[in-house]
């Protein structure tokens, strides 16, 4: 954020890294700082990424730097390998092993003149004059008041990603935690861990005992599942050898309104639902109805006192989503056509859990899914690439470049670990269709060997495996920091 209170004082002689501050424009109102400005005929055009999930991950990785400058805005500097993020939560994984930063991603970002990555909020799109208003993201009760700037673009790519579905429900934001960021499982297992300490002190009452450790989990999705799993494990391996004293206080609930792992083959679920159970999560089937600082009610009245909630309920357009003045498709998220183009603006795309398929384009509604997401990334840079050496880079030149091939989405199925080292694998391509389906140890062996293969970097490889190892020979880690 310096760079743009002190952007007048660099020469753009001094370096090479600012040899191209000619771009950045200034403003006298007193809200608005440096921006930067259109590209030149003799600069490269620029592709504005919004989003680091990953989707606008993948697209960043794909894009050639030799033909577009590259320009990220994201409140956060670094992609979440989300398949993982649970095992973070309860000690089989360190939170660093599931953060890639984007600069490893994109090296362009660090090393390239051109190229940056800003940690702001996007704010606005003027799609008429091709820029986006962004607003710098700050923490902390003493922190600098947060910049306001502009950045022009060639190319824009949408990848805002969704936030957590509540459904209007009383409280969930300010009781429940959700499982998105690394900072939600940092808060889950910091949250966990003090629960487990302040039970172990004398004087609390049984029933105090009780609600403090006992864990609510709402949603029957692969993440709730998942991290129900995680923390049976947890509790059985162990929470009953170091907290000897409140081992038989402490408990998992699922709360799912229809069937669990609702996706997957029927056999799947019906394991799934035994190995929970065998490993002492309670299922309950109902609606939340509202969430109090200590208890949730459900529709029928029944209360259920919790220590620590994690809500996983599936997700929906964000906010500055839902506030474009963008073609929108069902449910709420931008409107794209076959090639992920926003069809009503020139050079703005879309892609990841923030966009759908038109109702015009008679395609079926993408699942908020990971897979989604990389794939529809991959698909748009080589895309993107093409259309940078057919000259149609810069900012309303792309008209008559061919696209080429439409963007087909492929299910390669899915997975998910319920804990006791057993997972499902379902790789069926839709719920109707016929195919491989299995559950079992050589189910949670694939799942953690394909994960293990699609994380990003060799580093995250490298931390992974040695966390699993660790995990596995001496236990987790119940550091409460």
């Amino acid at each position: 954020m310096s760079c743009f209170r002190h952007l007048s004082r660099f020469s753009p002689t001094n370096t090479r890294r600012f040899a191209h501050l000619s771009r950045f424009t200034t403003s006298t109102a007193p809200d608005r700082y440096a921006g930067l400005g259109p590209t030149g005929a003799h600069h490269k055009p620029r592709v504005v990424v919004l989003g680091t999930g990953w989707a606008g991950c993948r697209l960043m990785k794909g894009l050639d730097p030799e033909i577009y400058d590259i320009v990220c805005v994201s409140p956060r500097n670094h992609m979440v390998f989300t398949p993982l993020l649970a095992s973070t939560c309860v000690g089989t994984l360190e939170f660093r092993s599931v953060a890639e930063p984007i600069a490893r991603i994109q090296p362009a970002i660090s090393t390239q003149p051109a190229s940056f990555f800003f940690l702001a909020n996007c704010t606005a799109i003027d799609a008429l004059n091709h820029q986006v208003q962004c607003e710098t993201v700050t923490e902390g009760a003493e922190t600098v008041d947060p910049w306001k700037f502009t950045i022009s673009y060639d190319k824009l790519v949408i990848a805002l990603g969704a936030q957590p579905t509540t459904f209007g429900i009383r409280g969930v934001y300010e009781h429940a935690i959700f499982l998105r960021e690394v900072y939600h499982a940092q808060e889950i297992r910091r949250k966990l861990l003090l629960n487990l300490m302040m039970s172990d002190v004398p004087g609390i009452a049984e029933e105090e005992k009780k609600r403090l450790l006992h864990c609510v989990v709402v949603g029957g999705g692969p993440t709730g599942v998942e991290f129900s799993g995680e923390l049976s494990d947890f509790i059985m391996r162990d929470v009953r050898q170091r907290y000897s004293h409140v081992k038989e206080y402490i408990h998992v609930t699922l709360i799912e309104a229809n069937e669990i792992l609702s996706s997957f083959d029927i056999r799947l679920r019906q394991y799934a639902i035994k190995q929970l159970t065998k490993s002492g999560v309670r299922l309950v089937r109902g609606i939340v109805k509202d969430v109090e600082e200590k208890k949730i009610i459900l529709n029928d009245g029944t209360e259920v006192p919790y220590g620590l909630l994690v809500w996983s309920t599936g997700v929906g357009p964000s906010p500055i989503v839902r506030s474009m003045d963008l073609p929108k498709s069902p449910g709420g998220r931008i409107g794209i056509d076959e090639w992920l183009r926003v069809p009503t603006t020139e050079d703005i795309f879309a892609i990841g859990d923030c966009s759908g398929f038109l109702e015009s384009t008679g395609k079926p509604p993408l699942p908020a899914l990971a897979q989604v997401a990389e794939r529809q990334g991959k698909y748009l840079a080589i895309l993107l690439n093409r259309i940078g050496k057919a000259n149609g880079g810069r900012a309303n030149s792309a008209k008559d470049v061919d696209f080429g091939e439409q963007f087909v989405y492929k299910h390669l199925g899915s997975m998910a670990t319920i804990g006791s080292y057993k997972a499902l694998v379902d790789l069926r391509q839709s719920k109707e269709a016929k195919g491989l389906s299995m559950a079992g140890f050589i189910s949670w062996f694939i799942w953690r060997s394909a994960y293990l293969t699609r994380v990003v970097s060799w580093r995250n490889r490298f931390y992974v495996a040695i966390n699993w190892a660790t995990t596995f020979v001496f236990g987790r880690d119940i550091s409460r920091i």
